[in-house]
């Protein structure tokens, strides 16, 4: 059987850029930073005092406070974003059999805040006062399954966790059920919010956070010289991706067709990237090979580009193994210099950002890029948006434990 086309319907986002996926994208090829001073929480002793938050967000603007309360906050923004994907798609409104609507969505660390939460209600004021909806809040999969009780979707409900690279990683296998014909609609995305005392510190411990807590927006500086770490975010993204055919048969809009996945791990470090990139530049060759295309082909690709010493070296390098000559050629950028990074939620947001940049025919920048760094020679879209023919946009998402994903859009012209 002939493998399926998958195309994107519907995106909805929450991130410290904004609540939504016109706010978002305005912000982004403004130049405009979300990140700034940690309001969720008192920061006390710690070193690092910055995040992006997603700032003005209300769990009750999207459900009633009686299922907010139930609900841990990377739950809750994934039932915000879910309103937004399914009012653009109309993939509900079209009759789809709930059988045949799938479920992919993941986290990095999951409820860590209710757990954090809970943990210290048992150790203060004893197990009888633990919530008894504690676990059904913190796992991996308590996103999805949200979902699938607001939407009715009966297919397959996965949550997938794979550090950093998560997002991109949800997507892919969500397309690939599509292909295999598991599925002919899926939701699919990820979303975090770990910005807590607990990871704050534990990041901060690893020399992993910059420390410009006097320079909020200019401190997710990547490829530049003056780098110091990353700044952790929350938030994320959920797609609708569908089979074409069905797509088009119920009279909705392609956004851009998913053309390539891979997956690849690095198997060197816990939490340190291979330095030569070797894993990541074939993870972005496997997906161009299965997506057919060469790297002449790609018109613009969005980095994982965190900030740290030792990713944006190394991602430079994958970009050049995988792509050759064509490195030098086609426009990198790296949005966590303005959203931050949202760990397990970063990969899915990306790939809404690059649907856009092919939607628009706009590049986002890399802000803050003021010396790059001589390892880091590429072009990366300094400090402006840049307008460009966009047909092919890779999304590198790579984490923590050596994994690696990217995936492959197009744009859609009928």
């Amino acid at each position: 059987m002939e493998a399926r086309r998958v195309v994107v319907t519907g995106m909805g986002v929450i991130s410290p850029v904004g609540l939504d996926v016109t706010t978002m994208w305005q912000n982004l090829i403004a130049g405009r930073s979300g990140i700034g001073p940690i309001t969720l929480f008192d920061t006390g002793d710690l070193g690092v005092h910055i995040a992006g938050e997603a700032h003005g967000f209300d769990p009750v603007n999207y459900m009633p406070a009686k299922e907010a309360r139930r609900a841990d906050r990377f739950g809750q923004f994934a039932v915000a974003a879910l309103e937004e994907a399914l009012a653009q798609s109309h993939l509900l409104s079209n009759g789809y059999d709930p059988h045949e609507v799938g479920v992919v969505v993941g986290s990095g660390m999951g409820g860590i805040l209710t757990y954090t939460e809970e943990l210290d209600k048992v150790r203060e004021e004893g197990p009888r006062r633990v919530n008894p909806f504690l676990v059904p809040m913190i796992t991996v999969d308590a996103a999805g399954v949200q979902i699938a009780l607001r939407t009715g979707a009966r297919g397959p409900n996965l949550g997938v966790s794979s550090a950093c690279a998560t997002g991109a990683d949800a997507i892919g296998q969500a397309c690939e059920m599509i292909r295999l014909g598991y599925a002919r609609a899926m939701l699919a995305g990820s979303f975090e919010a770990a910005i807590s005392f607990i990871s704050m510190a534990t990041f901060d411990r690893m020399r992993a956070l910059s420390r410009r807590n006097d320079d909020p927006e200019g401190a997710s500086r990547p490829f530049d010289i003056g780098r110091d770490g990353f700044v952790l975010s929350e938030g994320g993204a959920l797609l609708v991706l569908e089979d074409l055919d069905s797509t088009l048969a119920r009279g909705a809009e392609p956004l851009a067709e998913l053309i390539g996945y891979a997956a690849t791990s690095d198997a060197i470090h816990v939490t340190a990237p291979d330095a030569q990139g070797a894993g990541a530049g074939r993870c972005m060759a496997l997906a161009m090979k299965r997506a057919g295309i060469e790297p002449g082909d790609v018109s613009y690709i969005n980095a994982h580009g965190t900030s740290t010493a030792l990713g944006d070296p190394a991602e430079t390098a994958a970009i050049k193994e995988a792509l050759g000559e064509h490195a030098y050629r086609v426009p990198v950028s790296s949005t966590k210099s303005m959203t931050g990074h949202l760990a397990g939620g970063s990969g899915s947001l990306e790939a809404a950002i690059s649907i856009q940049a092919l939607r628009t025919g706009t590049l986002p920048p890399t802000i803050n890029l003021e010396k790059p760094d001589p390892a880091c020679d590429l072009d990366y879209v300094p400090h402006q948006a840049r307008q460009a023919k966009v047909e092919i946009a890779l999304s590198n998402s790579f984490g923590f434990g050596g994994h690696n994903a990217t995936l492959v859009f197009k744009a859609f012209r009928g």
